[in-house]
């Protein structure tokens, strides 16, 4: 049956400004047509009309940088070692909160190895065309150098050509793109030379595939941007030089920033010293606010910016990308590319035109919030209704 969902507001966020009391038509799946309501004629009789008035329609949502197969919290890296069976049902428990707030696309970057294959991939072909679950884009495994993160959750390597074997490995396990580990057991040094980043860069991209790499600290940041990797995963330190690069070379950047939020929060809600000590505080504090510079860095120069929650793999939950906008408002982001980064700009980055816009003849994936949050980021939270 079509549907009307009549009064609503739509965001024009190439001109930062609300478009109130637009009606759309959703047939079959898809956006009949986008009309002021004085304009619509009057709805047929077999038509839904749902009353959207003074709710905002938002593009479904894209979480750019999601671990589908772990719950998150302050054990996120604990979970990463739970039995198989664990790990699938999170998944579903995970796929029900991104629908309920409104994230239609997840791109997951890493996830647990089983008989020889990232979980993630087997949760992607798992859902592929049911459209309650969210589309997915997803990497195998982390590949990084031996000593980076605990053993066994990752894959180790100790060289270049160990680097390149992983990630082409991945690749022939069905991964949509490959995620690589930029830092490494010395802090003051990338744990990869760029020679040996770029060989895997021109190997994957061969076979039409994207790199993508996770970057909390300068050194891999930089290795990264002159490798040409694809994208930057955090990105939390930054500077001048990095940021231009990464805009030369069309290396993008997925934001986490309320991931520092969080482990903030569990100063109060959890007795982890990493949290709750003083040196804890401080380093957090200190990792914050040259966190919020590197956005600021990052879109001065021109960098594509997509947001992630970084779910699972780190602190947040499924259902949070709202925080991180509202945290990259707080940072200094305009609303409205706050918005694109979690919406358009996530789409451009899987390489989906559709993904995170709302438009006459495109899929009709978007969710209704109440209020708007181009004055208020917080109407996020509020989802009233979505429409897959």
């Amino acid at each position: 049956m079509p549907t009307l969902y009549r009064d609503c507001a739509l965001l024009d966020l190439t001109a930062g400004r609300l478009l109130p009391e637009q009606s759309i038509l959703v047939e079959d799946g898809r956006v009949r047509w986008i009309r002021p309501t004085d304009g619509s004629p009057p709805p047929a009789p077999e038509v839904e009309v749902v009353d959207a008035g003074g709710t905002t329609a938002v593009p479904g949502m894209v979480d750019a940088h999601s671990h589908l197969t772990m719950p998150g919290g302050s054990h996120w890296v604990e979970r990463g070692f739970d039995p198989t069976e664990n790990l699938l049902a999170t998944a579903e428990h995970n796929a029900r909160l991104l629908r309920q707030a409104g994230v239609r696309w997840a791109r997951d970057v890493g996830a647990p190895m089983r008989d020889g294959r990232a979980v993630s991939l087997t949760v992607r072909d798992a859902w592929r065309g049911h459209r309650e679950y969210p589309y997915v884009r997803a990497a195998g495994s982390w590949v990084g150098r031996a000593g980076a993160l605990p053993s066994d959750l990752y894959v180790e390597v100790t060289d270049g050509d160990g680097l390149l074997a992983a990630a082409l490995a991945q690749l022939d396990a069905g991964a949509d793109l490959v995620k690589l580990y930029l830092d490494g057991p010395d802090r003051e040094v990338s744990p990869f030379t760029v020679s040996e980043v770029r060989r895997v860069v021109e190997a994957v991209h061969a076979r039409g595939r994207t790199v993508t790499a996770h970057s909390g600290l300068l050194p891999g940041a930089r290795v990264g941007a002159e490798a040409g990797v694809d994208c930057l995963e955090h990105a939390f330190q930054l500077d001048q030089d990095v940021a231009r690069l990464m805009a030369a070379g069309g290396t993008a950047m997925v934001s986490t920033l309320a991931v520092l939020e969080s482990w903030q929060s569990f100063a109060a809600t959890t007795l982890l010293p990493r949290f709750t000590s003083d040196d804890g505080r401080t380093a957090i504090a200190a990792r914050r606010e040259r966190a919020h510079d590197s956005v600021r860095l990052a879109h001065a120069a021109g960098v594509l910016i997509a947001a992630g929650t970084d779910f699972g793999g780190g602190s947040l939950r499924a259902n949070q990308l709202a925080w991180e906008v509202q945290t990259l408002v707080a940072a200094g982001l305009p609303a409205a590319d706050a918005l694109a980064a979690a919406t358009v700009n996530g789409g451009r980055l899987l390489g989906e035109p559709d993904a995170g816009v709302l438009r006459e003849g495109g899929p009709a994936d978007f969710v209704l919030v109440h209020g708007d949050p181009l004055s208020d980021p917080a109407a996020l939270w509020r989802v009233w209704r979505t429409t897959w």
